[in-house]
């Protein structure tokens, strides 16, 4: 593929406005990646394990199965984008107070899923149930799951 291939997309990352030349074919996952994010894992790269999950206006994505030329006009979080003037944001912060991270492969994913999982409106508090399908596309070798439970009951408190 030669340069005049590729095509220019402009779209937010972190709330900061890009512009960049991606290959048609190329993954979000990479792109974000070659940007320097790199919270952004390369786990199954099929969409198994949910490493690389980010937020596409709001809804998390497996960035490793979504083309980077659909990311235009789009605004997308990773979990560099989630502290605030330095702090951790809420999730972060239940994650780690929880013990919910442990090699911290997954952890980038699970964090952006949770977050996406607790913006929905609800009346009540989520269950247990809810947690795990709402979970239930990233996967974690280290945890035993019952700590990310935790983390997201935890958060679910604060609020």
């Amino acid at each position: 593929m030669n340069h005049s291939d590729r095509i220019t997309i402009e779209c937010r990352i972190n709330g900061m406005a890009f512009q960049l030349s991606v290959s048609p074919g190329m993954p979000l996952s990479e792109l974000l990646r070659e940007q320097g994010l790199l919270s952004v894992k390369h786990g199954c790269c099929v969409g198994e394990c949910g490493a690389c999950t980010v937020l596409i206006d709001g809804t998390p994505i497996d960035s490793c199965l979504y083309l980077a030329v659909w990311a235009a006009g789009k605004e997308i979080r990773t979990l560099e984008g989630e502290q605030q003037a330095g702090r951790l944001s809420p999730v972060q912060k239940a994650y780690a107070e929880s013990g919910a991270v442990q090699c911290g492969f997954c952890t980038p994913g699970l964090i952006m899923a949770t977050t996406a999982m607790l913006a929905k409106p609800r009346s009540q508090p989520l269950t247990v149930l809810e947690i795990r399908r709402g979970l239930a596309g990233n996967l974690c070798r280290c945890t035993g799951y019952q700590m990310i439970l935790q983390a997201v009951q935890a958060c679910e408190k604060q609020e």
